[in-house]
This record gives structure tokens, sequence and C-alpha cells, in this order.
């Protein structure tokens, strides 16, 4: 599906220059001369680079068309995850490469979306929000005010992330699975 570079969102999956491309960041540009355009820098699902590109908005990029079906994930072995799919309960297997550090926040029984390109599976899309429970942090510094100061924490797996200073050991706190950043305590 042809879609103006002007549509181009964070996350979407576009077929160019015969490879498969994640959208990583997109900023759209109005110069004073010259016409407007989107900086796009994305991810290759296939080989696992890296590309900066520039389209003019008049320009139209393929949108790869994916299946988008939904699976809870059921264990992990060394080399991969397995999902079930709860509709008919057939099982898949996909290589920790594709998910890389964000493999860590699955969970039993979690429902994440898998994208298929020619039935093949592409990348696991997790759900925006995810409970997570406090390992350990340090201390807050008393005095310290300054509204934009976190202190590092680690999450119970393993995790490193960025923490108010108000939060503490043990506490629950809401994570976004896009970022990797702390949203809320709960």
């Amino acid at each position: 599906m042809k879609i103006s570079a002007t549509e181009i969102k964070v996350g979407m999956i576009l077929e160019h220059k015969n490879d498969l491309w994640e959208v990583l960041k997109t900023n759209h540009v109005k110069p004073g001369k010259g016409g407007a355009f989107a900086q796009v820098e994305m991810k290759s699902l296939l080989k696992n680079t890296k590309l900066n590109e520039r389209f003019r908005s008049n320009e139209t990029i393929e949108k790869a068309s994916l299946d988008e079906i939904k699976f809870n994930y059921l264990y992990d072995d060394e080399t991969n995850f397995y999902f079930m799919n709860p509709q008919d309960f057939e099982q898949i297997n996909i290589s920790k490469n594709i998910l890389g550090e964000k493999g860590k926040l699955l969970k039993e029984n979690l429902e994440v979306t898998i994208n298929f390109h020619n039935e093949n599976p592409l990348n696991v899309v997790l759900p925006n929000q995810i409970k997570c429970k406090i390992e350990s942090t340090d201390a807050a510094i008393k005095g310290q005010t300054v509204s934009s100061s976190y202190k590092p924490a680690r999450l119970e797996n393993n995790i490193n992330i960025q923490v108010p200073p108000f939060v503490e050991n043990g506490d629950m706190i809401i994570l976004d699975t896009r970022t990797m950043e702390y949203v809320k305590k709960v």
C-alpha cells in the first residue's frame, strides 16, 4: 500500500530498497527555502542495519502489508521465545535476536501482537505499558529538589532505567515498552 512521506509514523514497517524497515524516528521538516521533507531513521528487519533517509513530502513510500495476530507468551529457552495463538492453540517460536532487550519484559501469558510478512514472523509488539517491580534503587539524596533529577534503578528482570527520587525498592511501576522509560508509580 502506497503512503505519502508525510504519513510515516514511528513503528511502521516500510518496503524500501528491496528490504523491510521499521521506522525508529521521524522528523517532518519545512525549511524556509525548498520543499518540505521527512527525515526518517529506520532499522532493517532482515539485515539488522540502520539507515537515515530523506523523503520529499510529495514522494510515496510502500508500506509493508502485514498480518497482525495476537499471541500469548509461553516460555523461552537459550535461543528462542515461544508463543501460542489463543484462537487455535498453534505454537510458534521466535529468535531472541528479534526482540533484543525487550524480551526481558515478557511474562507468562502476556498478550503480544506478532507481525507476519509472507507468513514469516517479523517482529513482536509488546503492550505499550507494562507493570514492573523495582528490584533495587539508590537512596534519594536529601536537598536534591531539581524536578528533573532521576536516579538509577534495576527492575526485577535486570533492566536498568531511571526513576524519580520517591520510588523505593519493591515499588511497582508502569514502564513504557516503546521508550523503556518510567511512566508512573502504581
